[in-house]
């Protein structure tokens, strides 16, 4: 008998193809009622789950029998309750580095949308407000040859760092859990406290892991710490913000500008950020283009067919009992 999956998102139509004709697949839909109702019911006799953006713990998951893994559609897994997966010894896969250029892209298109006001100015410009030569309150602030304050070096980070060193002349500043010398170097890159980092930088750019230590990691006392005109960017995670903080600096102007792909609540359906035009706000599409998407479901689906076959999936986050 085909093992069973449970898909538990949208998935490439490719890559759900094969595993269509390689196992019993079911697919969770929110149409048919509660989703969280449909995965305790499918979980029970499923051998693997293959998706992304769903939260998956103890109480969707404590009907599941013989499940040997859940492949994330994802690099973050803050969605799994690793500590529940770990004690049912259930692998967790993701999805990284393939995503690793095309988010180093997204934030330099926050940073310099933000830096430009490029989309106050298309706004402002499809209204018909284009009436003579633009002011001072039109005006944006150059990228070139400033510094760039990187908060989290990992690859994301240090991707982003690259453009800004070899693209943009940019001075580079860095505040991790430990020195990268090895990313670090080559960019000229200085390693600080984040206080400095935050005093010194023209821009500033979050990309850390969410983990117990970024959780709240910038709130109003780091947001007064930067400069007037220092644009803040964030794509790492929501949580990693005090977003309330970061809407009241905004809206005393004591920063320049924000450019935002990930919030606190997600998605976001309402918010102050909406009616403020020194923000950016993404849907969080860090890793949304079609290329990388198919990248990422292709490497969800090797880790899943490689853990339903008795391997050792190639991108597992909790490897501790393989």
């Amino acid at each position: 008998m085909n093992k069973k999956v449970v898909v538990f998102s949208q998935l490439d139509p490719e890559v759900l193809q094969r595993l269509q004709q390689q196992y019993h697949v079911v697919m969770i839909d929110p149409k048919q009622g509660d989703v969280n109702q449909q995965i305790r019911e499918q979980v029970k006799d499923a051998d693997g789950m293959i998706g992304a953006g769903r939260l998956l713990n103890q109480s969707n998951l404590a009907n599941a029998q013989q499940l040997k893994i859940i492949s994330s559609v994802s690099v973050g897994y803050d969605n799994y309750d690793l500590a529940y997966l770990n004690q049912q010894k259930i692998w967790l896969s993701n999805t990284p580095h393939v995503l690793t250029e095309t988010t180093a892209d997204l934030a330099f298109t926050l940073l310099m949308s933000a830096a430009r006001k490029a989309p106050y100015l298309d706004h402002w410009t499809k209204q018909g407000q284009w009436k003579r030569t633009v002011g001072e309150a039109q005006f944006g602030q150059d990228v070139f040859g400033k510094t760039l304050g990187i908060i989290g070096l990992g690859n994301i980070g240090a991707a982003i760092a690259r453009r800004a060193f070899h693209g943009f002349n940019m001075n580079i500043l860095y505040h991790n859990r430990r020195e990268k010398l090895e990313l670090a170097q080559p960019l000229n890159a200085r390693y600080c406290g984040l206080h400095e980092l935050l005093q010194q930088s023209d821009f500033v750019v979050v990309a850390v892991d969410l983990n117990t230590e970024s959780a709240a990691l910038i709130g109003q006392q780091e947001f007064d710490q930067m400069q007037s005109h220092a644009v803040f960017v964030n794509i790492a995670r929501g949580s990693v913000v005090d977003e309330q903080a970061l809407i009241n600096t905004l809206k005393a102007g004591k920063i320049f500008a924000a450019g935002l792909d990930v919030y606190l609540k997600e998605p976001l359906q309402e918010s102050e950020l909406f009616g403020l035009d020194n923000v950016v706000t993404l849907p969080h599409v860090g890793s949304a283009t079609a290329e990388t998407r198919k990248k990422m479901a292709e490497l969800a689906y090797r880790n899943l067919v490689d853990a339903l076959a008795g391997r050792t999936p190639p991108s597992l986050v909790n490897p501790s009992f393989s």
